[in-house]
C-alpha cells in the first residue's frame, strides 16, 4: 500500500486502483466535496507525475481518454480546486509523492497498461438523482429525464415554454463550459431535431452559469448525462468493442513486443527496481504468452 495524507485529500494505492478522497481544508473545491472518494481502476490511468514548486508541489494523474465521464463532459475545464485528479502535496511530503508516483508507473509498466483512448467507461459517474441550481435555472438528472426550471432572472423567451422534462434517448450530447471573466458559461444539452446555434441565455435546454460559487456542481449533471450516453468511441455496428475489463491487456501478443518487454523488466531488475520475486512473475507472465 502506497499512501499519502495531506489536508487537501488523501491518496492510496493498493497495487489494483487508486482512492481518491478529498480533504476537509477550506481550499479543496465544492465539485471535489461532492464527488467525495474516487476510485480509480489501474486500467483507467494514463499516468502520473509530481511537480515540485518552493511552496506546494503537485500530484497529478492522467487518464485514459475516454475512461471517465467527468472528464469527457467537462473536456479539461475544471479548475484545479475542483479537480479531483489532482492533489496539493506540502514541501515536507514530497519524498512521499515521489514514492506514490512511482508505485502507480510500476504498476502502470508490469501491468502493460497502454495509454492508448478506451472504448467505454471505466469509472462510473455521478450518482442519480441529482440536481443543482445555478445562473438562471435549475439542471436535474433522474436516470431517464433530464428536468430544467427556470427562476426570475430567466430571458421570457427561455422562460415562456415553461419547465423542461427530456427524455435521454432524446439527448445527443452535453456541453459544459464554466465562465471565465466577462464571459457567462453554461450546461448544454444538445437534444435530436433541435437547432444548436441558438446562444444558452435563450436556448430551453441550456442553463446559463455566471460564475457564481456553485457553479463547478453542474459538472456532476453533465457528468452522470454523459456516463449515460453512449460512449463517444464506442465501436460502430458489426465491429467488437473490447469489454472494460480488459482494457488493460496489450492488443496482442506480438513476438518483438514481449521481447521488448522482457529487456524492460530485465532493465527494471537491474535497477533494482523489481525484486527477484517481483522480477521472477513478471518475467514468467511474460514467457507463458509467447
Amino acid at each position: 500500500m502506497a499512501e499519502i495524507i495531506q489536508k487537501d485529500g488523501t491518496w492510496a494505492f493498493d497495487g489494483d486502483a487508486l482512492r481518491l478522497t478529498p480533504g476537509h481544508d477550506r481550499n479543496v473545491g465544492l465539485l471535489r466535496r461532492e464527488l467525495g472518494e474516487l476510485v480509480v481502476p489501474l486500467a483507467a490511468l494514463a499516468g502520473i507525475s509530481f511537480e515540485q514548486g518552493r511552496k506546494a508541489g503537485r500530484l497529478r494523474l492522467r487518464l485514459r481518454d475516454g475512461a471517465d465521464p467527468l472528464l469527457q463532459a467537462t473536456a479539461g475545464r475544471l479548475a484545479g480546486a475542483h479537480d479531483p485528479y489532482q492533489l496539493t502535496v506540502e514541501p515536507d511530503r514530497y519524498g512521499v509523492a515521489e514514492y506514490v508516483a512511482d508505485e502507480v508507473r510500476n504498476a502502470l509498466l508490469l501491468d502493460g497498461v497502454p495509454t492508448d483512448p478506451v472504448t467505454a467507461y471505466l469509472l462510473p459517474g455521478p450518482s442519480v438523482p441529482v440536481s443543482v441550481s445555478a445562473g438562471d435555472g435549475t439542471a436535474g438528472f433522474d436516470g431517464d429525464r433530464v428536468r430544467l426550471e427556470w427562476n426570475w432572472k430567466t430571458e421570457d423567451a427561455k422562460a415562456s415554454s415553461g419547465p423542461r422534462a427530456i427524455p435521454l434517448a432524446e439527448i445527443t450530447g452535453v456541453q459544459w463550459q464554466p465562465a471565465a471573466g466577462l464571459e457567462n458559461g453554461h450546461l448544454r444539452f444538445l437534444v435530436r431535431g433541435a437547432p444548436a446555434a441558438v446562444p444558452p441565455k435563450y436556448d430551453p435546454n441550456a442553463v446559463e452559469l455566471w460564475g457564481f460559487r456553485k457553479d463547478p456542481l453542474t459538472a456532476l449533471v453533465a457528468a452522470a448525462v454523459q456516463a449515460r450516453l453512449p460512449h463517444p468511441s464506442a465501436a460502430g455496428p458489426g465491429v467488437a468493442e473490447i469489454p472494460p475489463q480488459r482494457a488493460a491487456e496489450p492488443a496482442g501478443d506480438d513476438h518483438d513486443v514481449l521481447l521488448r518487454r522482457l529487456r524492460e523488466l530485465g532493465e527494471l531488475h537491474r535497477d533494482g527496481v523489481l525484486t527477484d520475486e517481483e522480477f521472477a512473475l513478471a518475467k514468467q507472465a511474460v514467457l507463458k504468452r509467447m
